[in-house]
C-alpha cells in the first residue's frame, strides 16, 4: 500500500473568514487490480468556473477515471514495477469496468496491457521514481520533476525499474479528439 497522502483544504466560515476545513489523510484511496496500483483522489470540481462554496468532500463517490463533464480531478497514483503490474492488468477483474469508470481500454495494443484513452487534458507530474509514457507511436522516460501534458491520446504507463513511481495528475474534461 502506498504512503498515505495528507490533504489540507481551505474554505470559509459563516463570517466569510478563511479557515482550514480538512486536514488529514485523503480518505478516498483505492487499490486497483489486485493491489498493484494505488490511486488517491484528492479533489474534484464539477463545473467551470469551479465553485468554492460548501465544505463537503467532492471525492466521496465510486472511482471514475475522467473528471465530470466540465470538471477536473486531482489525484496521485503510485505505479508498481511492471513485473508486478502487467501480471495484474492481464488478470480478469470483475470489479473493474472501464466503461463504468469512464474510459476506453485499448485491448488490441500488444505493447502494454495498460493502454487507455480519456476525453481529457492531463497534467502528469512525476513526484518520485521514473516512469515511461507510451503512445501508440513512441515512448519517453519521465523522471522526478518532469511533466507530461497528455492531450486525449491513447497512452500507457510503464515502470521498468524495481521501484514504484509516484505521479500527480490533474485531469481536465476536454472535447473528444
Amino acid at each position: 500500500m502506498a504512503k498515505p497522502i495528507r490533504r489540507v483544504v481551505s474554505g470559509h466560515n459563516k463570517a466569510g473568514k478563511s479557515i482550514f476545513i480538512m486536514d488529514g489523510a485523503a480518505p478516498n484511496v483505492m487499490s486497483k487490480r489486485t493491489a498493484s496500483t494505488t490511486v488517491t483522489e484528492l479533489w474534484e470540481t464539477r463545473a467551470m468556473p469551479a465553485s468554492n462554496a460548501g465544505s463537503d468532500d467532492p471525492t466521496d463517490h465510486p472511482y471514475r477515471l475522467p473528471p465530470p463533464k466540465h470538471g477536473t480531478v486531482l489525484r496521485i497514483i503510485e505505479y508498481p514495477p511492471d513485473k508486478i503490474r502487467i501480471a495484474a492488468l492481464r488478470q480478469p477483474d470483475m470489479s473493474h469496468d472501464s466503461a463504468r469508470e469512464g474510459f476506453v481500454r485499448d485491448l488490441g495494443n500488444t505493447r502494454h496491457p495498460g493502454f487507455h484513452k480519456t476525453d481529457t487534458i492531463d497534467y502528469a507530474i512525476v513526484l518520485k521514481g521514473e516512469i515511461w509514457a507510451l503512445m501508440d507511436e513512441g515512448e519517453v522516460l519521465l523522471k522526478q520533476g518532469d511533466v507530461l501534458i497528455q492531450r486525449g491520446t491513447s497512452h500507457a504507463w510503464s515502470v521498468r525499474t524495481d521501484e514504484p513511481a509516484t505521479v500527480a495528475f490533474v485531469l481536465i474534461d476536454a472535447t473528444p479528439v
